[in-house]
């Protein structure tokens, strides 16, 4: 079981992360890489009044009412509340008909709220962000290579590109393909309505996170304001659909046992087991 002290803000910079030296901040960005990590693992009972606050938040920024929470133990317990809710098909249909006299259904909204919030971080980013595109080596535009990372600072990696691959690309493989895919597949329904994962939204948030307490980013107090809802979800709660009137979200799991990916160098883990709190093992 992995639990960190909580943080009153996720996006706070804190004075021994301001360091020049790319050694230094790496050092520091794997520290807070941790905590996140430990986040994205956590089985502690979720923060509800937390998750809520939150989540009425982020539906205020997209012009919504506060919508009535339920709280389900697992992912599998929410599947029969939220049917009828779109699905990743159903939102693509959505941007290729954009003249349908139809409302966009709430979870559009939502995407495209964390989509622009994710470009406006990225536009504050004192370095290339590899978030928005490629960077690239030579006039040929190759792509740097992978290297553990104190090697890769060595011999000129951009600092920039070890981040992105330390942090955002390492959560992602831990908490999207280690965790939350297999946990997906094991509802074997076919498509799932459209859901965000909380604990397991930590590798973009906790990237973003990184590039502001190193002071490699300057975010709009905005922006902040709404980069803190998302991280304030992360730390709270497992995952949720969004409704128009209703938002169903789950519990943190009971257990979790991951075991290290091989061959990698930024704690890359993947889960061996996960229960749930009504007894649910999807893995």
């Amino acid at each position: 079981m992995i639990a960190l002290a909580r943080r009153e803000d996720a996006a706070v910079p804190a004075a021994e992360f301001r360091s020049g030296n790319p050694r230094d901040q790496w050092r520091d960005a794997v520290k807070i890489r941790q905590e996140w990590l430990g986040h994205g693992l956590s089985t502690e009972p979720a923060d509800r009044l937390t998750a809520e606050r939150s989540l009425n938040a982020i539906y205020a920024k997209i012009s919504r009412p506060r919508p009535k929470v339920v709280w389900v133990d697992s992912p599998e317990a929410a599947i029969p509340l939220v049917t009828g809710l779109p699905t990743l098909d159903d939102l693509y249909r959505g941007i290729r008909r954009p003249a349908s006299r139809d409302a966009p259904p709430l979870a559009s909204d939502v995407a495209m709220a964390g989509a622009k919030l994710r470009g406006a971080l990225s536009s504050t980013v004192i370095h290339a962000d590899p978030e928005l595109s490629l960077v690239r080596k030579g006039k040929r535009g190759e792509r740097w290579p992978k290297l553990p990372p104190l090697d890769a600072i060595r011999v000129g990696i951009p600092f920039g590109v070890v981040l992105h691959q330390g942090i955002r690309v390492a959560l992602h493989q831990s908490l999207a393909t280690g965790f939350r895919v297999p946990v997906r597949d094991a509802l074997g329904r076919g498509p799932v309505p459209v859901c965000w994962y909380g604990q397991q939204d930590a590798p973009w948030i906790a990237y973003y996170d990184v590039l502001h307490r190193l002071g490699l980013a300057r975010y709009r107090p905005d922006d902040l304001d709404h980069l803190a809802h998302w991280a304030a979800l992360a730390r709270s709660c497992g995952w949720w659909w969004p409704g128009e009137d209703v938002c169903v979200v789950v519990e943190r799991p009971e257990a979790v046992s991951v075991e290290p990916v091989p061959g990698t160098w930024h704690d890359e883990v993947q889960v061996r087991s996960v229960r749930y709190r009504d007894g649910w093992r999807p893995v």
